[in-house]
């Protein structure tokens, strides 16, 4: 038998214990052989060590719960336990994953990337439900960063062998031409966004032999052409600039056991004044179709600086005025 007392720092003890410790009590009632004591911030366990560790963990986790949602439940404090009995060595990703539905996956940094906004929590549960999602809306709403956080979820779990991402190189008021260097060099600054979005979520040195090993292809949407893609998680950046050809291409590339993501916001097609964009030509010949959802985004989802769902607000009624 061995005595541990841990200090709560990090969280309102009434909330983490429950109205009148019933939290603590459903975990001490978990391990028989135990008993848990608390007084103010400090819990006093006592027990056989390797039960008094796992309430430890079970104790920390749930702090790390109740940071994240600002609340405890029952059903959190039940499903943590469940976890742990079942599989006393569960991570802190197990938890999350079992605790928060709109969990995606953890950072290297050990940060969580979750859901944020409501349209991103519909992406996530549709993304896992449906082999092809349209993700459409305006910038700043996290559509392309939540996508490419599903595509690593989806190859960390292996449920694929590997990931697409690509974009229409397609200039926005730049001249492509005039950029220096072949023409990976030209088309390599509208892929940076997709490489930063990976770099937050695969360590540097593991994406490095992803990218050589061709597990992870970051490519223009010209490369897709005569392709098949078998178990893969592909992805269509800013696919407003795509052509109704390259669209209908680009959805044909999907072959066994593969998932696609289409990204745009409509507001911002650079083509050409007499070029349909294949994104909004997409939305209307594809909708109902089955095994295809649309999500759509506004300026509510914007989750960068504050300023952006103010600008975006102000040219949407410019744009009212004068239609």
């Amino acid at each position: 038998m061995v005595n541990k007392t841990i200090v709560i720092d990090d969280a309102e003890p009434l909330l983490l214990y429950g109205l009148d410790d019933s939290y603590l009590k459903k975990i001490e009632a978990g391990f028989p052989g135990t008993q848990i004591v608390a007084r103010g911030n400090t819990i006093r366990l006592e027990g056989a060590s390797s039960e008094v560790d796992q309430i430890e963990r079970i104790v920390e986790e749930l702090v790390s719960v109740l940071d994240r949602n600002k609340s405890l439940t029952d059903n959190d404090v039940e499903t943590v336990l469940a976890l742990f009995q079942k599989n006393p060595g569960s991570t802190s990703e197990d938890v999350d994953q079992a605790t928060n539905k709109e969990y995606i996956l953890r950072t290297p940094t050990g940060e969580t990337i979750a859901a944020k906004t409501s349209n991103q929590k519909t992406l996530v549960l549709t993304a896992k439900k449906s082999d092809i999602v349209f993700a459409i809306g305006p910038a700043g709403t996290g559509k392309t960063y939540t996508a490419v956080a599903l595509a690593v979820s989806a190859l960390k779990e292996r449920s694929v062998k590997k990931i697409v991402l690509c974009r229409p190189a397609v200039e926005a008021g730049e001249q492509l031409g005039f950029l220096p260097g072949n023409f990976k060099d030209k088309v390599d600054p509208y892929l940076h966004p997709l490489y930063d979005a990976l770099g937050d979520m695969i360590p540097r040195e593991k994406l490095a032999i992803h990218l050589s090993q061709n597990t992870v292809e970051i490519v223009p949407l010209a490369y897709m052409r005569g392709r098949t893609l078998n178990n893969s998680f592909v992805i269509l950046d800013e696919a407003q600039n795509a052509t109704t050809q390259q669209m209908k291409m680009f959805l044909t590339r999907l072959g066994r056991n593969s998932r696609a993501i289409v990204t745009g916001d409509v507001t911002q097609i650079d083509l050409g004044r007499k070029v349909k964009s294949g994104l909004v030509e997409a939305a209307r010949i594809l909708e109902g179709v089955d095994g295809i959802e649309f999500v759509y985004f506004d300026q509510n989802d914007v989750v960068r600086h504050k300023l952006v769902k103010e600008i975006i607000a102000a040219y949407e009624r410019n744009d009212s005025q004068h239609s």
